[in-house]
């Protein structure tokens, strides 16, 4: 295929489209945009047609800290976070084989979103989040079971939203409120 003309703009793919969406959303939580700016900036982004319209709707943002991703990954055994445990913005957990228990209700949660992205081969995931949190399971795969999770109906505005990635090969996932 030949190279395009230096002049013709780069076309965007649907990734960079929810990447933008994505980082859009996250500034908007933490308080750098506001609700104007975030319509206007979603607008121009979804209906953008060169890379180059991505880059000026971002514009003034933050960069994204490329490395950040915390890893905690074993090929079998347990997986076990509780008590009081520092939750990065960016947390991948992966194991072939085992169990996972994240306990998200005494941990120091310093950002409005945290992403955990699961990629895990057989056993169970039991997560709890503090009583407030709310929960996004939508980006998870599953493949042999489904997900647990009660979506919790009084839950007080300001607390973190656990978004949950990735991919479960067999094996399920629970999802609990923290009690208190």
């Amino acid at each position: 295929m030949p190279p395009l003309p230096e002049d013709s703009p780069s076309l965007i793919g649907e990734d960079d489209r929810d990447t933008a969406v994505r980082r859009l959303q996250e500034a908007y939580a933490e308080g750098l945009i506001t609700d104007e700016e975030l319509d206007e900036r979603l607008h121009r982004v979804l209906t953008a047609k060169a890379q180059s319209e991505l880059v000026s709707a971002l514009a003034s943002l933050p960069e994204e800290q490329p490395g950040a991703t915390s890893t905690i990954a074993v090929a079998g055994g347990r997986i076990k976070r509780r008590g009081v445990w520092r939750v990065p913005r960016f947390l991948k957990v992966e194991s072939a084989f085992g169990r996972v228990r994240l306990d998200l209700s005494q941990a120091v949660i310093e950002h409005p979103v945290v992403d955990i992205e699961l990629q895990l081969g057989t056993g169970r995931v039991k997560i709890t989040v503090p009583r407030d949190a709310v929960v996004d399971v939508e980006g998870l795969r599953t493949g042999w079971k489904d997900v647990r999770y009660k979506v919790r109906l009084h839950s007080r505005p300001g607390g973190p939203t656990i978004r949950i990635s990735g991919a479960m090969e067999f094996g399920r996932l629970t999802i609990r409120h923290a009690r208190r």
